[in-house]
């Protein structure tokens, strides 16, 4: 197999140290080519050794890591973040399919994450990814996603979807546009990422819906039709809830 070549950009030379060991004792098949504890002097590393994967930090003095970009045309490398940053921003993270470890690094989430440079997993649409990570990462919510698909990622804005519906390990995504997409991520994972989306909620398990495509609610019969004219149930539990939230964007009195 052949071997991967691997450079690490991090200011805090202990974080350099550790995981320099961690991949020395535990990824056989990769190679620290050299690191770095600054952006100027990543680039340079990396136009230099021509890595395979760019392990980066983030917080770092005078140039943050998504300034690296900025000194390439061409990004011919994987990139795997390092971070020590909040649940939220990893939010960031994970909806831009970009990959990421918290520090500490834990040993199976760095295999994991070079089985996807072994197979290239990591190099597909990595400008736009890259791009949707920065947007979302610097905004107060996000706004949007990178979906899995069979032959890549669609990127969709979340204020164009109407309603997300559960289909067992996969999950339905109903846009605005008339298109039904599956993603091969449950619809917990959706619930997750937009728990601070006020205008997005969950009125039982199947289905999490945006409350700005209600097209009609049965208070009676706790039934909501969507503006896709797709009809779903509310829960008993939920229904106080739902009215509240109803009546805080004003579509309720």
């Amino acid at each position: 197999m052949k071997e991967i070549k691997a450079i690490i950009i991090d200011d805090e030379e202990r974080a350099r140290d550790s995981l320099s060991s961690i991949i020395k004792e535990y990824c056989k098949d990769v190679s620290i080519v050299d690191t770095s504890s600054n952006v100027p002097d990543g680039v340079i590393s990396i136009n230099k050794h021509k890595p395979d994967v760019v392990f980066l930090d983030i917080e770092m003095p005078d140039y943050n890591g998504f300034e690296l970009f900025s000194f390439f045309n061409e990004i011919n490398f994987d990139i795997i973040f390092v971070t020590a940053y909040s649940q939220y921003a990893i939010k960031a993270f994970e909806v831009s399919a970009i990959d990421y470890l918290l520090k500490p690094v834990d040993i199976e989430a760095l295999q994991k994450s070079l089985e996807k440079v072994k197979t290239k997993q990591t190099q597909v649409a990595l400008q736009k990814r890259l791009e949707l990570l920065k947007e979302n990462f610097t905004a107060e919510e996000i706004n949007k996603i990178a979906l899995p698909m069979g032959d890549g990622l669609l990127f969709v804005e979340m204020k164009d979807i109407i309603l997300f519906e559960a289909d067992g390990a996969y999950t339905n995504l109903y846009m605005n546009n008339g298109s039904k997409i599956l993603v091969s991520k449950r619809l917990k994972f959706f619930e997750d990422i937009l728990q601070n989306r006020t205008n997005f909620f969950r009125p039982h398990r199947s289905h999490l819906i945006n409350i700005n495509y209600i097209k009609k609610y049965i208070k009676g019969d706790n039934q909501i039709v969507m503006d896709n004219l797709v009809e779903l149930s509310l829960s008993r539990d939920l229904k106080q809830d739902f009215e509240a939230l109803l009546k805080e964007f004003k579509l309720f009195v």
